[in-house]
């Protein structure tokens, strides 16, 4: 298997592009649609995406006094809940590589009076800035795939895991069923975009979007490369049919 930082390119949506390249233009995307990320998600999703991040908050199983980071944290969806679980002397960090992602959640959240156990940090998955062996649970939800170099974001999230602790990642994959992967595959590549021409005025971002989720791992594939960042007990879960799955791995 390549590594990624072996070749001097590398995949954005179904484009080959230098990999110096890739952040900035991912950043770009999420600049754009930042403003109706919650919206989108709902219209794309068909609201599922909401219970699929409630599925990922019971598989966490937060604790009080622990210590939570949310990657690519966007608006704030999980978090919200973490701060609630974690209490008074607990502590949770959404981090996302975005600046206007995060500035998002923690307008929403300030404003929800979710203060004082929750901190916000600009942070690339790949080269996360905490001590090793910090937190007690890191979940990634649907920023996987926006990674450049996915396997070193999960030895990132490894190190900075507390042994005993446990990592989620939820993200879209591959669906189970043939005719849903066919009925999804239409959807996406000829709803999607034109959604977001509607809603964000930019289909080219919705459509790199879609091809990021076409061009992420499988669940069979995801579990190596958790495997192979020296994660244990690895295991995921499909929702609706595989179109999402959540991957969990833990740290001894």
């Amino acid at each position: 298997m390549h590594n990624p930082s072996d070749k001097k390119t590398t995949h954005f949506g179904y484009t080959d592009v230098p990999i110096a390249e890739k952040a900035d233009r991912v950043a770009e995307v999420f600049a754009s649609v930042a403003n109706k990320y919650d919206l989108m998600n709902d219209l794309m999703s068909f609201g599922l995406h909401r219970l699929w991040k409630r599925y990922t908050i019971g598989q966490a199983a937060i604790r009080p006094n622990q210590a939570v980071l949310d990657i690519a944290g966007g608006t704030g969806d999980l978090a919200k809940e973490f701060v609630k679980q974690v209490g008074k002397q607990g502590r949770v960090v959404l981090a996302d590589i975005n600046e206007q992602m995060l500035a998002q959640g923690r307008e929403r959240l300030t404003n929800e009076g979710l203060v004082g156990n929750i901190s916000y940090v600009q942070a690339d998955a790949e080269y996360l800035p905490f001590p090793d062996n910090y937190f007690d649970c890191i979940t990634i939800a649907f920023g996987l795939r926006n990674v450049t170099d996915k396997a070193q974001a999960l030895r990132s999230m490894y190190r900075v895991l507390k042994p005993g602790g446990k990592c989620l990642v939820l993200e879209f994959s591959k669906p189970s069923i043939p005719l849903l992967e066919t009925l999804y595959d239409k959807f996406s590549f000829n709803v999607i975009p034109k959604l977001g021409e509607w809603i964000c005025n930019d289909a080219k971002s919705y459509q790199y979007l879609v091809e990021s989720i076409r061009l992420h791992p499988d669940q069979e594939t995801l579990k190596t490369m958790l495997q192979d960042a020296q994660f244990e007990e690895v295991s995921f879960h499909n929702l609706t049919g595989g179109i999402v799955a959540l991957h969990k791995g833990f740290k001894f």
